[in-house]
């Protein structure tokens, strides 16, 4: 009979989590290389300035290895909104309530952090249908859209949930 590994969570960054968010968003075939460049830069951003960065961090580690994580913090001049930055769930590990399980516990944190309401952005590309539906199986709403955004044809969808 074999063992499922054991899930665990952490909040604290580590310098190996450079590579992990890496191969995380990589293994998705979601995002451009400079995107993952910036996520890599808001690991980097945090392991120097620590909370004061601003960038709050939940990893999700299976079998002890990076699975998916999130990144997002307070949103600058507002009282109580936040922005998710990033989720990413590793490909071998999509589909498994990984992601729901991030999501819930970052807004669980923006919560006791007297957190609001939080916004989340993402492409309007057809690729990132499956991403726009999770997050309003989340509990999310569509906000706003910024036709053209990122590129010709890729605009900004924008979703909210407030916390209750």
């Amino acid at each position: 009979m074999s063992q499922t590994p054991a899930l665990s969570y952490r909040r604290e960054v580590r310098s190996e989590d450079r590579q992990a968010v890496r191969a995380i968003l990589e293994s998705t075939g979601f995002f451009y290389p400079e995107e993952v460049m910036v996520a890599v830069e808001l690991v980097e951003e945090r392991l120097q300035r620590g909370l004061s960065s601003g960038y709050l961090f939940e990893f999700a580690e299976v079998g002890g290895q990076p699975a998916g994580y999130t990144c997002y913090g307070p949103i600058a001049c507002t009282r109580a909104s936040f922005d998710l930055y990033w989720i990413g769930v590793h490909q071998e590990h999509r589909r498994s309530g990984l992601g729901r399980s991030l999501l819930a516990r970052a807004e669980e944190q923006i919560r006791r952090l007297g957190g609001q309401r939080v916004y989340v952005e993402t492409s309007s590309r057809a690729q990132y249908d499956p991403t726009r539906r999770f997050y309003l199986a989340c509990g999310y709403h569509l906000e706003a859209q910024l036709e053209d955004f990122y590129a010709p044809g890729d605009g900004k969808t924008i979703f909210l949930k407030v916390l209750q």
